[in-house]
């Protein structure tokens, strides 16, 4: 899931990305392009339902690439990914549109 908010000047953006408790992660990796794909740049936080979160403020009318990396093996993406991308290894990116 997906939460955007623009900063006053609209140059960067703030989005929120979680993953449902649903996936059934004990550990949860947000990686794209912003980061290089590092799998150890942005854990994510396990909030008390059972969900993670991890926000990053990004700059704003750009196109990124992600994924979920979950219990260090498992690459999962966002349901709600403003797009769907296909990528080297035979499956798809999600994708979020600022």
């Amino acid at each position: 899931m997906l939460k955007k908010s623009y900063s006053s000047t609209g140059k960067f953006c703030r989005v929120t990305f979680r993953v449902p408790a649903e996936f059934g992660a004990e550990t949860a990796a947000l990686c794209g392009d912003f980061n290089n794909w590092n799998t150890e740049d942005k854990p994510m936080r396990l909030l008390k339902n059972g969900d993670f979160s991890a926000t990053v403020s990004l700059e704003a009318n750009k196109s990124y690439r992600f994924r979920y990396l979950l219990d260090g093996e498992r690459w999962e993406n966002d349901d709600q990914a403003d797009n769907y991308i296909p990528n080297d290894y035979g499956s798809d990116d999600s994708v979020v549109e600022l």
